[in-house]
């Protein structure tokens, strides 16, 4: 009867502890970063997207930009060159590339934008007020999905620290920290300053 007891007792004991070891709470913070990194790339791929629409409707206004617009064309064409995917979230440099390349594609935009101001034609033009609204739109979107990135990087990172999920963490998953995102473009802390 003893043995029987002790049988019972053990198994819920053992289910404790091992739901209280990262066995499950890892993989899901892990998924978690890996979606919120998702929604990062989602939201750039969008301004992507619009850029040349908006590079068509200032080029019939503004033909002497062309520095400008060359600028902004050559920097999406490398910050949608730079691919990071979820396996390379612990990698710094990789990270750091990406936001690099999308710092210089925000200046680009923040230039573009401003040199608008000379042309009142174009800034009453509905397509021009359209596109930019969506563009202002996506970059508030893109400061969304990195402040949720970095709040899923620093929950999973402080998951795979702390006890009891760091067994389950280093022993069974092998988890390392992941990097957040961070600005790196020099000035990157400051908005462009663009008047209409």
């Amino acid at each position: 009867m003893r043995g029987t007891i002790t049988k019972f007792l053990i198994v819920p004991i053992l289910a404790l502890a091992l739901s209280a070891c990262g066995i499950n709470s890892v993989p899901t913070a892990e998924e978690n970063v890996k979606a919120k990194w998702g929604d990062v790339e989602r939201t750039y791929q969008r301004r992507a997207d619009l850029i040349p629409n908006l590079v068509e409707t200032v080029k019939g206004f503004a033909a002497q930009e062309q520095d400008t617009l060359t600028a902004v064309v050559e920097a999406r064409a490398k910050a949608t060159s730079i691919q990071v995917s979820a396996n390379d979230l612990g990698d710094a440099s990789k990270i750091q590339e990406f936001a690099a390349a999308h710092g210089a594609l925000s200046q680009g935009i923040g230039r573009l934008l401003a040199s608008v101001e000379a042309y009142p034609d174009l800034k009453s033009n509905q397509n021009f007020l359209a596109l930019q609204s969506q563009l202002e739109s996506t970059e508030n979107r893109i400061s969304v999905a990195r402040r949720d990135y970095n709040e899923a990087v620093r929950q999973y990172n402080t998951t795979i620290r702390t006890f009891p999920d760091i067994i389950g963490a280093k022993i069974i998953h092998g988890a390392e920290p992941m990097e957040p995102f961070s600005a790196t473009t020099e000035g990157a802390d400051e908005a462009p300053d663009v008047s209409f």
